[in-house]
């Protein structure tokens, strides 16, 4: 008995979406599942054929072999097997043959031969790469591991059996194209049998399933420069990959991102850290010491009174300019930290601390309470 086409098997079209294939299946094999039906032969045979259907379809490599050669992509070694590599044809062509479908007469399209020479490029890749700021700082060479569709080397990429060829397309006579009447129009559309290139494999690769591509992992060096930031793309020009029928390889783009640090935030080319100093260090003065991305240290100098929230800028400890000799610079940002856990001791000299105390002492406080004392002192003389 002759096999029914797998997409009419789970009653979706072509360009069903793996969303809306996955959705169809469950909702028939659901249906004809020998647990809902004991006994039944014919619903038994169904669920047999809905999941050998779903089974070759979910597979982008599979569906692409089956789209181009139909079941007997998967007889005699044809292409499509089970275990080949999980990875599917060209579908950046039918974009174009859309529109060619539909402005293929008034651009005077129609009837041209397309055959091998439609050479389509290569998709474009992305690759996220994460990096720490020292990284960042210092510019580096990275080595990636891309996985990528690479020619395949047993048939140079023309997706035929090695000593077999192509042959004239016989349903659209190497047009790429067939016109059906419908009305008072004719429509033209892409050759279903050949998809629009004109000529039809006599035995399609084994190793690449006609494709004329293959799962490769590519090993890449990729050169970080010195001051790059969070978010920057880096393109490799044809690096992405391999192109249809001898077309151009698409390009790699490298996404940067940067691991929170565990003292710095960037801005820029300027770095911010801040630093926790004891409230007697903010009252008599000090110093400590930062690291920098570089390795070095430098001292920072505390001046005696010194504020919650005050910073102090250090000139060219920062991050390097992209592409430029300039630096950013370190801000440091004093955090005063009020005592915990106070002996008694030390309560009784604080409180002695304050009781010497006077407004010349703390300015900012006493001026505000000033100012609040005066407020409530002008609304109850308005009274």
């Amino acid at each position: 008995m002759e096999k029914r086409d797998f997409y009419e098997v789970l009653g979706v079209d072509k360009s069903v979406d793996d969303k809306a294939l996955k959705s169809a299946y469950r909702k028939l094999a659901m249906k004809f599942h020998p647990d809902r039906n004991p006994g039944d032969d014919e619903a038994e045979a169904k669920f047999k054929e809905v999941s050998e259907a779903y089974d070759t379809l979910k597979d982008p490599q599979k569906r692409a072999a089956y789209d181009r050669f139909g079941h007997a992509a998967f007889q005699n070694g044809g292409g499509g097997g089970a275990g080949g590599p999980g990875f599917g044809a060209d579908f950046s062509s039918s974009m174009s043959d859309i529109f060619e479908d539909i402005f293929g007469d008034f651009m005077g399209g129609g009837g041209q031969r397309r055959g091998r020479n439609s050479q389509l490029r290569g998709s474009d890749l992305r690759y996220n790469l994460e990096i720490d700021l020292e990284e960042a700082y210092e510019g580096r060479t990275v080595e990636i591991d891309v996985p990528t569709m690479a020619e395949c080397d047993t048939c140079s990429g023309s997706g035929a059996k090695p000593g077999t060829g192509f042959s004239t397309c016989g349903t659209c006579s190497g047009h790429g194209k067939v016109r059906a009447a419908q009305g008072f129009f004719t429509i033209e559309r892409t050759c279903p049998q050949c998809h629009g290139r004109g000529e039809t494999m006599d035995q399609p690769c084994t190793d690449c399933h006609g494709q004329g591509r293959r799962q490769e992992n590519r090993n890449l060096s990729v050169d970080v420069p010195q001051g790059i930031e969070d978010g920057t793309r880096i393109r490799l020009s044809g690096e992405g990959e391999a192109g249809m029928r001898g077309g151009p390889s698409g390009d790699l783009y490298i996404f940067i991102s940067i691991r929170p640090h565990e003292l710095f935030q960037r801005d820029g080319a300027d770095l911010f850290c801040r630093v926790p100093i004891s409230m007697t260090t903010a009252a008599l003065g000090g110093e400590f010491e930062v690291p920098g991305l570089d390795g070095s240290r430098a001292r920072v100098k505390v001046p005696h009174g010194t504020q919650a929230g005050q910073r102090v800028r250090l000139k060219g400890k920062g991050m390097p300019v992209l592409r430029s000799t300039q630096i950013g610079d370190m801000y440091i940002q004093m955090d005063v930290e009020t005592p915990q856990n106070l002996t008694k001791r030390q309560k009784e000299l604080l409180q002695e601390f304050h009781d010497l105390s006077t407004k010349e002492n703390n300015p900012s406080s006493n001026g505000f309470f000033s100012k609040i004392k005066s407020l409530f002192e002008g609304l109850a003389d308005s009274k």
